[in-house]
């Protein structure tokens, strides 16, 4: 089956299926894993490179305020790779093309392609969607293989962790302006056997304020801007450093956020396993597979 995926986490699912040689085509933001980077590229960003986050910010309020899209979609090179399945997002309009756009240009398209959404907004409706593109792309079997892969490394960390304190957590999303973790982030953080002070499993993230994050009495904070990987964190954590330090945790973390936080795919669980090693370090060891730093001002020690 010829597959087009339009959100990175979708690609990182359909390679874990092992149809890594069904995928046609992704988005310019698919770079994992590595096979993917060489595919035709389906999207394009609206915003501008080379901002910082505060002017990321800025430029996407602006841009969907005046109710355009962020991201275009390149329809002559998605029809020409003639995809019969195509696999997109409705849940984040700032993450990928419009769904309804996608729609759209699937109906316009010759071989009239299916079109699978992915919309999780908890870590168990990611494990389902494993299910559904199994199901969609003919391959049923090895996604319930997968899916209890990794079900099992998750039970793997809850054992691992039981019995300890559960540290005060606060994820930080965002930094100009502040943003905590929703969706998927805060049962993270509770299956690593810790505490979310601020998000809500299962919304959206939100913005807040300093204020408001002052006093929520975290014991760790983890800065996993949404897109970023460990260096752009670390250095947004720098520089909201007075911010952050006031917040009280005694340990903060940077992280990839982009490999195991922000996409919904099968790396969730290394992020478990990742946040497990920070919030109970002599219990789990890091995966290795996700890049993380404790910072201390204005400083970070970079490990991956």
């Amino acid at each position: 089956m010829r597959i087009a995926s339009l959100v990175p986490s979708a690609t990182e699912m359909v390679f874990a299926l092992g149809l890594g040689d069904d995928v046609v085509a992704v988005t310019h933001e698919c770079d994992y894993p590595p096979a993917a980077s060489g595919l035709p590229r389906l999207t394009r960003t609206v915003v501008a490179e080379g901002l910082s986050a505060g002017e990321i910010d800025a430029e996407v309020r602006r841009i969907v305020g005046e109710g355009r899209a962020l991201y275009e979609l390149d329809e002559d090179t998605l029809a020409a790779v003639e995809p019969e399945l195509i696999v997109t997002q409705a849940v984040c309009d700032v993450c990928a093309v419009s769904y309804d756009d996608v729609v759209s240009v699937a109906a316009r398209l010759p071989g009239r392609p299916a079109v699978l959404r992915q919309d999780p907004a908890t870590l168990e409706e990611m494990l389902a969607d494993v299910g559904r593109l199994g199901d969609a792309a003919g391959v049923p079997g090895a996604a319930s293989e997968v899916r209890a892969g990794l079900e099992g490394r998750l039970a793997a960390v809850a054992a691992a962790v039981s019995g300890a304190p559960t540290p005060r957590t606060l994820a930080l999303e965002w930094l100009d302006p502040p943003y905590v973790g929703g969706h998927w982030v805060p049962e993270m953080i509770a299956a690593a056997g810790g505490l979310d002070v601020a998000g809500r499993a299962g919304e959206k993230s939100r913005q807040a304020s300093w204020e408001e994050l002052r006093g929520a009495g975290a014991e760790v904070v983890i800065a996993m801007p949404c897109g970023f990987y460990v260096e752009r964190s670390s250095a947004e954590a720098t520089a909201h450093w007075s911010e952050v330090e006031s917040l009280g945790g005694a340990h903060v973390f940077a992280v990839d956020a982009a490999s195991s936080f922000s996409r919904p795919g099968p790396r969730l669980i290394d992020g478990v396993e990742l946040l497990g090693h920070l919030l109970h370090p002599g219990r789990l060891e890091p995966p290795g597979t996700v890049g993380f730093a404790e910072l201390a001002a204005p400083a970070a020690s970079t490990r991956a």
